[in-house]
C-alpha cells in the first residue's frame, strides 16, 4: 500500500538508531487512496460543536491560572500534584493494556508503527482516543496540534477536509478517521482481538474527560509563542502511558511546540516493557529520546527545560 505523504509540513523520515522503528516520509494531500469512514450518530454534530464552545471558552479562562509561560520556572510540587488528581479523575482508564500478548518475554524490537494521531493534550476527546491506545498496547505517531498551531492543523485540514481533532490516520487499511467515539470503536475492531472498549470509556468523557484539562489549568492547549516554526528533522520518542502524571505533563510540553514524537505505549502488561528496560535499565515512564541531538532521560524535570531551550525559535 502507498503511504500518505506531507512534504508540505517539513516533516522527513528518519531511522530510530536506539530502537529501529520505521516512519514515513509526509505530506500534504487529499489523495483518495484513503477512505474516512462513515461518522456514528453518537459523537457527530453536537458533541464537535459543544466542544469548539467549551474550548474557546476554556482557553483565555485557564491561561490565567496556567502559571503564565511553559518555559519559565515551575513549582514542580503543584505541577506533580495537579497532574496526579487528573489521573485519578479518569480512574483506570489508560493505564495498563488489557490485550494479552502472544509473545511471553515481551517484543524485542518495535515494529513499524502505521498508526498517526493528530490531537492536542488538553482535548478531552483526544484524551479518550489516548486511553484506548494505551489499554490495546498500540505505539502511535503523534502530530500536536494546540491551538494556535499551523503545521499539523493544515495536514489535517488538507487531508479530512476540515480541521476536527482527534483525527486519526491507519496506513495499514488505508482510512482516515474523525470522531473520537468512532475512533476507539474502530481501534478495539481492528486490533483488540475481540476484546470491547473498557467499561465506561466511551461513556465517561462528557463526565470526567474535562477535569485533566481544568486541573491541569489548559496545560498543552496553546502554541508557545516562542516554539519553532519548523519541526526536528527527526522525530522524538517518548516511552508513556495516557494516565501517568509525570508523563502527561512531557507530552503537554511536546504539544505546547507542535513536536511530532513517536509515542510508545508502554502501560502496565505492555509488551514495549522489555523495549523500556533496554533504553532506560527502569521500567519507569515518562522515558524521553531525542535523536537528534542524542539527548535522554526519564526525569521529567529535566526534559522540560531541555525541550523548552533546544527548540525555542531563539536558538535557531
Amino acid at each position: 500500500m502507498s503511504l500518505l505523504h506531507y512534504s508540505l509540513c517539513g516533516i522527513t523520515s528518519n531511522t530510530i538508531t536506539t530502537i529501529p522503528i520505521s516512519t514515513p516520509k509526509l505530506k500534504c494531500s487529499t489523495n483518495n487512496r484513503f477512505k474516512i469512514l462513515a461518522k456514528s450518530n453518537s459523537d457527530q454534530t453536537q458533541p464537535t460543536s459543544s466542544s469548539t464552545s467549551v474550548l474557546s471558552f476554556l482557553c483565555p479562562l485557564l491561561k490565567l491560572f496556567s502559571g503564565g509561560d511553559p518555559s519559565g520556572q515551575r513549582n514542580f510540587a503543584l505541577e506533580l500534584a495537579t497532574s496526579s488528581l487528573a489521573s485519578v479523575s479518569r480512574f483506570a482508564w489508560g493505564r495498563k493494556s488489557i490485550v494479552e500478548s502472544t509473545q511471553i518475554n515481551g517484543m524485542a524490537s518495535s515494529p513499524p508503527i502505521s498508526l498517526q494521531l493528530f490531537e492536542f493534550e488538553a482535548c478531552p476527546f483526544c484524551r479518550r482516543v489516548r486511553e484506548a491506545m494505551t489499554e490495546l498496547d498500540l505505539s502511535v505517531e503523534v502530530y500536536p496540534c494546540p491551538k494556535g498551531s499551523v503545521r499539523h492543523r493544515e495536514v489535517v485540514r488538507k487531508t479530512g477536509g476540515k480541521e476536527m481533532f482527534p483525527f486519526l490516520i491507519d496506513q495499514n487499511n488505508g482510512v482516515t478517521m474523525y470522531e473520537s467515539s468512532d475512533i476507539v470503536k474502530y481501534l478495539f475492531e481492528q486490533y483488540g482481538k475481540g476484546r470491547s472498549p473498557s467499561l465506561g470509556l466511551l461513556e465517561s468523557t462528557i463526565f470526567t474527560g474535562w477535569m485533566p484539562t481544568i486541573l491541569r489549568a489548559g496545560r498543552g492547549m496553546s502554541l508557545w509563542e516562542r516554539s519553532r516554526v519548523e519541526p526536528p528533522p527527526r522525530k522524538l520518542e517518548l516511552f508513556s502511558y495516557e494516565n501517568n502524571p509525570n508523563a502527561r505533563i512531557v507530552r503537554e510540553a511536546l504539544c505546547e511546540l507542535e513536536l511530532p514524537y513517536i509515542l510508545q505505549n508502554v502501560g502496565e502488561g505492555s509488551r514495549r516493557t522489555k523495549l523500556l528496560l533496554d533504553a532506560a535499565g527502569s521500567k519507569e515512564v515518562p522515558y524521553f529520546v531525542d535523536h537528534n541531538t542524542g539527548f535522554q532521560s526519564g526525569d521529567y524535570k529535566a526534559i522540560l527545560p531541555y525541550l523548552f531551550k533546544t527548540y525555542s525559535s531563539a536558538n535557531l
